[in-house]
């Protein structure tokens, strides 16, 4: 008798304890550009995406669960974008992430919206790694999207903060890619340089047609004539690398303030013309206090012969595999409540995900761009014998915003 009741009872136990160790594959598909202009952008952050992936699956960040990011192409493009997440829907992924271009961003923002409204129990998350609109935050927030990266104003907030302790500055030109991001960053900039620098003055502000100018000499001659001894800008990829090219082919002496100097293709584009006078706002910096991620950039770099810049990867993959843990489900509804409010150190110290609009909260970085001396600079880029030395490290209250966010939840 004593065994035959045993059984059903063992039986019992192994089936409440089932959901809690079986391992599930939790699949992310990578939304962003893997052709075009902004293609080596894309890959690298796609590199990245598995690279950490693999190094948390052999770590066991998530218990029995493992991490697999996919990649698909949306060619730059938000229609195209809306496209690749139908496909990835069809495919069965419940958890999409993309980063490069806000117009895109914000597409797929409303498109999941209104997926998970019309399909509950089907629910899909967006994790943001790039997509920097602070309207993606702020008017447009949604319980379903998580940003990992700093927005917009949260880094013009912390590079004029940077920039106003400069007496030297004193005229500034911006210019940007006219689409969402670069107009939010023409408005910031102007807007927070007035604050804190009213003496200072906005020489010149351009805005140009995103991935599509091939020379940017007639926007540099402009910006010399016009005296600035700065300038602003937001451009990224190979927006950026051309823009830089073309200030050094014609020995513009102004200082350069940027969001993505650290991406793909501008560090070789900026040489040794760049040294002292290229600087960047960003939330991470290899060559940073404690040297946090050494492993990572030196595995990175044998692996792929490229160079690890977008934390973002580090960071998601973390907030996800503690979210995992902490509500003992892989559910994207489950997982989205348990990102809300949570903490986690990350490569750059100590975040937390503002449960009031799903915007990380999380400490910035000042770098400038000089030669690689074994010290506090011992990491360079793309072999060019030069990287980023760190200006300041800001704490995460200097950049905060307040927020508009009127979220609504499920349920």
């Amino acid at each position: 008798m004593k065994f035959q009741l045993r059984t059903p009872v063992l039986a019992v136990a192994l089936a409440l304890s089932a959901p809690l160790t079986m391992a599930d594959t939790i699949k992310i598909a990578y939304i962003d550009p893997l052709s075009g202009p902004f293609a080596p952008v894309g890959q690298n952050i796609l590199n990245s995406f598995q690279y950490v992936a693999d190094k948390a699956n052999a770590e066991g960040w998530a218990g029995p669960h493992k991490f697999e990011v996919v990649g698909f192409d949306n060619k730059s493009s938000p229609q195209e974008s809306l496209s690749v997440l139908k496909t990835v829907i069809d495919k069965g992924f419940r958890y999409i992430t993309q980063g490069n271009g806000s117009g895109a961003g914000l597409a797929l923002e409303d498109a999941v919206n209104k997926y998970n409204e019309r399909n509950p129990g089907k629910e899909i998350v967006y994790l943001n790694h790039a997509a920097v609109d602070p309207d993606m935050t702020n008017s447009k927030c949604s319980f379903w999207h998580f940003r990992f990266d700093s927005n917009s104003d949260m880094k013009m907030e912390s590079l004029t903060t940077y920039m106003a302790q400069d007496k030297n500055i004193k005229k500034v030109y911006i210019i940007g890619q006219n689409y969402s991001f670069g107009q939010q960053v023409t408005r910031a900039a102007k807007e927070y340089l007035a604050r804190k620098r009213p003496d200072v003055q906005i020489v010149g502000d351009d805005l140009h047609p995103i991935g599509q100018v091939k020379d940017f000499a007639p926007y540099i001659a402009k910006i010399k004539a016009s005296g600035a001894d700065s300038v602003i800008t937001g451009n990224w990829g190979a927006d950026l690398a051309l823009l830089i090219k073309a200030a050094k082919d014609a020995d513009l002496k102004a200082n350069f303030y940027t969001y993505y100097a650290a991406t793909t293709g501008v560090p070789t584009a900026m040489g040794i013309a760049g040294v002292d006078r290229v600087k960047y706002v960003g939330y991470w910096n290899a060559n940073n206090e404690t040297f946090a991620g050494k492993d990572i950039v030196e595995g990175f770099k044998t692996k792929y012969k490229d160079d690890y810049y977008s934390m973002a990867t580090y960071t998601i993959l973390s907030y996800m595999a503690k979210a995992v843990k902490d509500a003992k489900s892989i559910e994207p509804k489950d997982v989205a409540f348990a990102m809300e409010g949570s903490r986690v150190k990350s490569l750059n110290g100590d975040t937390v995900m503002r449960k009031l609009d799903h915007q990380i909260q999380q400490p910035l970085y000042i770098a400038t761009w000089v030669k690689v001396n074994g010290k506090d600079v011992k990491f360079d880029q793309e072999n060019t014998g030069m990287g980023w030395k760190t200006n300041q490290k800001i704490d995460a209250f200097v950049a905060t915003q307040p927020s508009s966010c009127q979220m609504k939840r499920p349920g």
